[in-house]
C-alpha cells in the first residue's frame, strides 16, 4: 500500500487518523521547525502555519525548501485571512499554493486528493546524496562512491534515516520511531542488530565504517 505523508505545523497533526483510500494510506504527523521527525517515505504535503509558535510561516517554507529531506514537498501556506499581499508573499518564499484556515480533516484530505497526481511524479525521480553516499528513491538502491550496497528493506530505510540525520547522535528509541516502527512494539536491541547489519553492508561496498556507537546513548552517521 502506498503511502502519503501529510504534515501540518499546527497541533491538529498530532491528533488525526490514517485515511485510507484506492490503495493508498494517508498519514497525518506534526511538523515542528526542526523538520520531520521520522522517515518521509514517498510523497509528502506540508500545511505550513502562516504564524506558528516559535517561526514565522514563510522561514519554515524557506526552510523545507533548502532541506534535502523535504525540498520536494508540496507546500501549502495555511493563511489566517484571504489577504494578497500575504498570497504573493508565501508563494515567493516557496509555497505551491495557499488556503484560508482554520483547518480540519476533511479540508486537508480534499486538498491533497485534489492535487496528488503531479506530487507522484515529482517524488518518482527523487536522489538522495550525502557525501559518498547516494540513494535513489525510485530504485531502492544505496551505493558508496558508485558501488551498490546490499540492503534488506529494513536496513535501506535505516541508512535512510541516518543519512537524513548526519553527525547526530540517535538513540536506539529515535531511529524506532524514526522508523515508524511503533505497533507492534519493537524491541531496542532489535536495532542493534539492524545496524550491525548495515555495518557490514557498507564495509563490503567500500565505505568503511562511518556509524559510531556512542556508549549509553546510540548511534552516530559520521560523515566530513
Amino acid at each position: 500500500m502506498n503511502v502519503i505523508n501529510i504534515f501540518l505545523t499546527s497541533e491538529l497533526g498530532e491528533t488525526l487518523d490514517d485515511f485510507v483510500h484506492d490503495d493508498r494510506r494517508f498519514t497525518f504527523d506534526r511538523l515542528t521547525s526542526d523538520g520531520p521527525k521520522r522517515l518521509v517515505e514517498g510523497p509528502m504535503w506540508a500545511f505550513i502555519d502562516w504564524v506558528m509558535d516559535d517561526l514565522a510561516g514563510l522561514e519554515m517554507c524557506r526552510r523545507l525548501r533548502a532541506d534535502p529531506r523535504t525540498r520536494d514537498a508540496h507546500v501549502t501556506m495555511v493563511l489566517e485571512e484571504a489577504d494578497d499581499e500575504d498570497r504573493r508573499r508565501a508563494l515567493r518564499a516557496g509555497a505551491h499554493d495557499y488556503i484560508v484556515g482554520p483547518l480540519d480533516r476533511t479540508i486537508v484530505l480534499d486538498r491533497v486528493l485534489a492535487l496528488q497526481s503531479s506530487q507522484n511524479e515529482r517524488h518518482a525521480t527523487r536522489l538522495f546524496e550525502v557525501g559518498e553516499l547516494s540513494i535513489d528513491m525510485a530504485a531502492l538502491q544505496a551505493r558508496w562512491s558508485g558501488e551498490p550496497i546490499s540492503l534488506r528493506p529494513n536496513e535501506f530505510r535505516l541508512l535512510r534515516f541516518f543519512a537524513e540525520n548526519p553527525n547526530r547522535v540517535l538513540s536506539r528509541d529515535d531511529l524506532i520511531n524514526g522508523l515508524g516502527k511503533r505497533e507492534p512494539p519493537i524491541d531496542e536491541r532489535t536495532v542493534d542488530v539492524w545496524v550491525g547489519r548495515l555495518r557490514r553492508a557498507i564495509k563490503v561496498a567500500g565505505g568503511g565504517n562511518p556509524l559510531r556507537t556512542v556508549r549509553s546513548m546510540g548511534y552516530v552517521f559520521d560523515l566530513p
